[in-house]
């Protein structure tokens, strides 16, 4: 049994074989009906459940869609319908759980839910998303690279904006998978540095530069995200746009890269706030290849897990 927590907490030749599998799991589908199960059914008669405290698109669809392909079934269930750490502690619902189901994915909001669950819980435990990481989009972004340009390592990322969870998760993976990575943004939005640290501690050359012209030089792919919170007020949604207007992404600032770099963004996007959309809808942007491998990576994560 496996869980799959975080990039930076699993060994680099089993995230590198989850990427091979999720290569072949997409492969496998070419000319299926969406509907369709797999050939090999690893979650065959396991029931999966899917607990979302944070609302959620692509990561509710992606994981149901894999799971029900892969021959298992989904339990949805939102912080609404449980008493996750209310009524009743996480350890004590993770023990219930593991008496009922195959595997637990949780999207939540503080990570030590995320730990203690997979601490007590019998069954693989899956991170969908917390405020400090999102793995799984990580792990989908790398998939989607690689399927356009070939392998991550020794290849120059920036991220611009926010050194949110996502980028936190993008650090973790450059010391993981050995390419480099340049945050450029707002000082008062730095990325955590103790995940700084580790990148380069795993030897990635990890970059904070002010300037994203002089960023963007030499990249590989250039990523952003909402620069706001679905959860913050009004007052702080116009105080971040004011800090981060300078970083968005726009035509000029794709052609200070190099001609081939791609564009990623996790979605949802706010067009014409960190991105325009002459570079959403551009020639450089991989966005809706990058949704879609969300299926494909997590499906190949959860086979990861059960040891198939």
């Amino acid at each position: 049994m496996n869980h799959f927590l975080d990039i930076h907490t699993t060994d680099p030749t089993e995230l590198r074989s989850i990427i091979d599998s999720a290569k072949t799991i997409k492969n496998a589908r070419l000319g299926r009906p969406k509907a369709a199960p797999d050939d090999d059914l690893p979650l065959k008669d396991r029931m999966v459940a899917l607990i979302f405290e944070k609302p959620s698109t692509r990561t509710r669809v992606s994981f149901d869609v894999g799971v029900r392909q892969m021959g298992g079934q989904t339990m949805v269930l939102s912080g609404k319908d449980m008493q996750l750490g209310h009524g009743e502690t996480i350890a004590d619902t993770a023990r219930v759980l593991s008496r009922y189901v195959d595997m637990i994915m949780i999207r939540t909001f503080d990570e030590a839910v995320l730990e203690e669950m997979a601490q007590y819980a019998s069954v693989p435990v899956i991170n969908g998303l917390t405020d400090r990481s999102h793995p799984c989009q990580i792990m989908a972004d790398i998939l989607t690279y690689e399927e356009h340009r070939g392998p991550i390592k020794g290849k120059k990322v920036v991220w611009a904006g926010d050194g949110n969870n996502v980028c936190a998760s993008f650090l973790h993976a450059a010391g993981r998978f050995g390419f480099d990575l340049t945050f450029t943004g707002p000082v008062q939005l730095d990325p955590e540095m103790e995940f700084v640290g580790q990148a380069r501690k795993e030897g990635a050359e990890i970059i904070i530069e002010r300037d994203p012209f002089k960023a963007v030089e030499g990249a590989d792919l250039i990523v952003a995200d909402t620069w706001v919170s679905m959860h913050d007020a009004q007052s702080a949604k116009e105080r971040r746009h004011n800090m981060l207007r300078p970083y968005q992404v726009n035509q000029k600032l794709m052609e200070a890269a190099k001609p081939d770099a791609l564009f990623m963004h996790c979605l949802p996007a706010h067009r014409e706030e960190e991105v325009t959309s002459e570079v959403m809808d551009g020639p450089n942007s991989v966005i809706w290849d990058e949704a879609e491998n969300r299926l494909h990576a997590q499906k190949a994560i959860m086979k990861w897990c059960v040891g198939s």
